[in-house]
Parts: C-alpha cells; sequence; structure tokens
C-alpha cells in the first residue's frame, strides 16, 4: 500500500479547503490550478482530475457536465444541502450558483413526467441569467 506524502497530503486538504470555500460556486479544473499553484501547492491537471474523481465517487463532489464541448465543473456537496430535491441558478456574471427550492419548478417537473414521459433530474438542472446583486435589481 503507498502512503502519502506530506506534501501530497497538504495538496488534497488545499483542494478540498478551496472545493468547500467555493461550494457556492461551480469551479472547474483551470481554476483549481490556478489557486493552488498561486497558494504555493501546484498541482498538473491529470492529479487534479484524479482526485475530482475520487471526490465524485465518495459523494464529496458533484460533477457537472454542460455539453460536449466545454470541460467539467465541479462542486462540493454541503451536508444540509441535498441538490437532488431542488434546482439551481447559475449567475453568468459573478458564477454564484443559487439553489432554489421552488414549488412552481416542482410543478414543472410533475408536467413534463405528466405530458410528456420525462423525468428531469434537478440535481443537474441549472438556470443560467443574472442574479439580483449583478442587475442591481431586487429578487422578487
Amino acid at each position: 500500500m503507498k502512503r502519502d506524502s506530506g506534501y501530497n497530503t497538504k495538496q488534497k486538504e488545499k483542494l478540498l479547503d478551496y472545493l468547500i470555500s467555493n461550494k457556492d460556486k461551480h469551479v472547474n479544473v483551470q481554476t483549481i490550478s490556478a489557486y493552488m499553484s498561486e497558494e504555493g501547492t501546484p498541482l498538473g491537471t491529470a492529479t487534479i482530475y484524479r482526485r475530482l474523481d475520487k471526490l465524485v465517487e465518495q459523494g464529496v463532489v458533484r460533477k457537472y457536465v454542460i455539453d460536449g464541448k466545454t470541460g467539467a465543473c465541479y462542486q462540493y456537496i454541503d451536508s444540509q444541502n441535498n441538490c437532488h430535491e431542488h434546482f439551481h441558478l447559475k449567475c453568468i456574471k459573478c458564477e454564484r450558483l443559487i439553489h432554489i427550492d421552488c414549488g412552481h419548478l416542482k410543478g414543472i417537473s410533475e408536467h413534463i413526467f405528466a405530458h410528456h414521459g420525462f423525468t428531469v433530474d434537478s440535481s443537474k438542472t441549472v438556470f443560467y441569467g443574472v442574479c439580483s446583486e449583478c442587475s442591481g435589481a431586487d429578487a422578487e
């Protein structure tokens, strides 16, 4: 069995700390890599991908694949946050991810199933737009 070196463990801890501190955002490997380099604990992208894949398998991180052209995004799963039961709003300006529990959206899922025979996975459903802070408008 291979033991982790102290440096490797420090890198893993720093990666997890970064994900936790950015749990309200979707982050990509390039962003993580830049942060790790700035912090003096650089990690190669292949290593970051491997570590993220392990965290996804462990249920600590959620992986979002938007389309087949852009890289995946990742998000730390807060123990109090059950993403399987609500939708997400993603601000295209500040990149903040907002978890939203809304009866109207649940109704959309129910309609889609009842009338179209399709089950929506709300944990992977993200609506893109501009948040009230970035638009300067009050949320209704």
